[in-house]
């Protein structure tokens, strides 16, 4: 952590021209928010000289501009915050990635010592405290509590949700059990439905219903009423018994297994792949699988889709600074010693990307507020954390995120077959999301350069989670691109000619999809003879902590 910003130091004193002149911009800024601070204590009218980002809320309340001390406090922050950022970005004689690092590590420190992040210097906590009678203060003393008993910050009050209860309640079966997955088929919702059924290949890392979450905002709900026979997995949550579980693993009694069983079940020669997240990176791996493995006709998968996917890890945005190869060796020495990784240091991680909307914020309003916990279904599914194989997450991250073999053809053997991303042929609709800080979108847009069939991309607003989450609403709440890619484009080029659409970008996704589903036939129930239901959906997979 503290290397990248002691290379920083040094580098700067390495280069004293560079230093120089670097000063000479602070001094000057800075003698402008003095001047500023004059003609605040006169009482004068000045425009802020520093403002805050339009998405930082830390500022928001009217108090940190009206009244001056309060003001000054946030000026002087911003003005120093945005010059050792610029420094660091700046920095001579260091690699770009040695750049990222650094501020990435500084920036944290910047956002934990915020004047918002302490009773005495944030006025909104004191007003709060003074208006309550200090009720706030021992209400944000017991939040407190509650959260180093509960080993995090809590986002939202578990207490609130129940799995099978209020949250993943679409009707269902598990239709078939292994020692890695539940395969979920879900009920009808309409007396006909098309014949070729979708196959979600979820991501292990957090659970499978994310994707059914309230009835208004389920993907599963929206499918089904559109006529789709939809199967989804539902991941095992590994223990120490399964450390020398492997990839192959993850995409033979996985990936293939769901495929086959839904092509069984219904009796259709294809599916309708989609991929979420690294259950994307799973099912590209898959496809370039079954072309290798397959004849071109016969491949199980007419077409497929995937939601925030990486195929290619070169630039993975933030989520680099966790791994470099010392921090993967760390990583692989505790996992070694346990047999898996544990899905609260992940979660932890990825809060810690955003530490000032997924830490710093929940910190202030229960502990200086004393505001309860909210209520809100996406952050409860997100403190539901699971845990990853020994063997396969080192595999996953030394194979793609170090070496990045997946873009190189036949660099990378899985489950018996060198991996080609060019052999892909069948049609591919890909989505993304403008603020993903996990799968950054000009990443993700890469897939189109390397598979050679038709393809179709997306470009969501929000970000991981609520990009994809995304129903239609009424007024809508996003907006969205939809366009052809081609393997010769760039992200920026397919973004310049794609106009921007209000509303989700669910309903293109249905006119791309439907059609190629096959004809309408009588809705099949959610078990059958074969595939007798094992235990009603959500099953048991899910309910393991």
């Amino acid at each position: 952590m503290m290397a990248p910003i002691v290379h920083a130091q040094l580098a700067w004193l390495a280069h004293p021209q560079e230093l120089a002149e670097r000063l000479l911009k602070l001094s000057s800024d800075l003698w402008r928010l003095q001047e500023y601070s004059w003609h605040r204590a006169l009482g004068l009218a000045s425009v802020d000289p520093v403002r805050p980002n339009e998405d930082d809320a830390r500022f928001a309340d009217p108090i940190w501009t009206e009244a001056p001390t309060w003001d000054l406090l946030k000026e002087w922050y911003l003005a120093f915050t945005r010059h050792m950022q610029d420094m660091l970005y700046d920095t001579p004689g260091m690699s770009g990635t040695e750049r990222r690092k650094a501020a990435f590590w500084w920036r944290k420190w910047l956002n934990a010592v915020a004047p918002t992040n302490f009773l005495w210097t944030n006025p909104v906590a004191i007003r709060k405290a003074l208006q309550s009678n200090g009720e706030s203060l021992v209400q944000g003393f017991r939040n407190m509590l509650g959260d180093l008993q509960a080993g995090n910050v809590r986002m939202t009050n578990p207490d609130d949700f129940r799995v099978g209860e209020n949250l993943a309640t679409t009707p269902g079966s598990v239709i078939f059990r292994n020692d890695l997955l539940e395969v979920i088929h879900y009920a009808p919702r309409r007396e006909r439905v098309h014949a070729e059924p979708v196959v979600i290949i979820t991501p292990w890392i957090n659970k499978f219903y994310v994707l059914d979450l309230a009835p208004k905002k389920s993907m599963i709900r929206f499918l089904l009423g559109q006529g789709l026979d939809v199967f989804i997995t539902s991941w095992k949550n590994p223990d120490a018994s399964m450390r020398d579980v492997t990839f192959d693993a993850y995409l033979q009694d996985g990936v293939h297994e769901i495929i086959e069983t839904a092509r069984r079940f219904t009796g259709s020669a294809k599916v309708h792949a989609v991929g979420y997240c690294i259950g994307g990176t799973a099912l590209a791996m898959y496809m370039a699988w079954a072309n290798r493995r397959f004849m071109p006709e016969d491949v199980p998968v007419r077409d497929w889709t995937l939601l925030t996917t990486l195929v290619d890890f070169h630039a993975p945005g933030d989520i680099e600074v966790f791994v470099d190869e010392a921090s993967v060796r760390y990583i692989t020495a505790n996992m070694a010693r346990r047999g898996f990784l544990d899905g609260k240091e992940m979660a932890s991680g990825f809060r810690l990307l955003r530490s000032n909307s997924l830490i710093w914020h929940y910190v202030v309003q229960g502990w200086l507020y004393g505001d309860a916990p909210p209520t809100f279904d996406v952050l409860y599914w997100n403190m539901d954390t699971t845990r990853m194989p020994y063997a396969m997450h080192s595999w996953y991250l030394k194979e793609l995120y170090l070496q990045n073999r997946l873009i190189e053809p036949d660099a990378l053997t899985v489950a018996g077959e060198p991996l080609d991303l060019a052999r892909i042929t069948q049609p591919l609709y890909a989505v993304a999301a403008e603020d993903d800080h996990i799968a950054p979108w000009r990443q993700t847009y890469r897939v189109n350069n390397f598979t050679t069939g038709p393809k179709r991309y997306v470009l969501s607003t929000s970000g991981h989670i609520l990009g994809i989450i995304n129903p239609p609403v009424d007024p809508p709440k996003r907006k969205y691109r939809a366009g052809d890619a081609h393997r010769s484009d760039d992200a920026e080029a397919w973004h310049n000619s794609v106009e921007q659409q209000d509303g989700s970008w669910w309903g293109d996704w249905m006119d791309w999809l439907k059609p190629r589903c096959g004809e309408v036939v009588e809705a099949r129930p959610a078990q059958s003879n074969e595939f007798s239901e094992l235990v009603p959906a959500p099953g048991t997979y899910v309910l393991e902590h």
